[in-house]
């Protein structure tokens, strides 16, 4: 997870440099960006878990449902938590955060880094 965890660390990095007032991050840029390097950082993780399975990298998922797929059959066997952990990441991390800039409060961005770094410890 050495991979993954280089991401989540860079994604905090960007959010050190931004500006706060009022709890709240006053350019919107680099949070987006943070956010989907806190994503990538989980495909990552994915990815890795599932070369540690066995898969090749030419098998490894390309859409966010094969992602769904592959944790259901190969991460997630016994226990549901982690799928729907995995979605609940991907609306804040990508959709909200990334795709339509809707989070710039401090507190909740710090508590979805450290929801992606626990998700990413959970799959080690």
């Amino acid at each position: 997870m050495k991979e993954a965890l280089r991401y989540i660390n860079n994604a905090k990095k960007i959010l050190k440099s931004v500006p706060i007032e009022d709890n709240t991050y006053t350019d919107v840029k680099p949070v987006r960006g943070a956010f989907g390097t806190a994503y990538l950082a989980i495909l990552e993780a994915i990815d890795e878990a599932l070369i540690k399975k066995g898969l090749s990298e030419k098998e490894l998922p390309k859409s966010v449902d094969a992602y769904r797929k592959a944790l259901q059959k190969y991460l997630a066997v016994y226990d549901g938590r982690l799928s729907r952990e995995f979605d609940s990441l991907y609306r804040i991390l990508h959709i909200a955060g990334y795709y339509r800039k809707l989070l710039d409060r401090v507190d909740i961005v710090k508590d979805a880094m450290k929801a992606t770094k626990g998700f990413i410890e959970k799959i080690k």
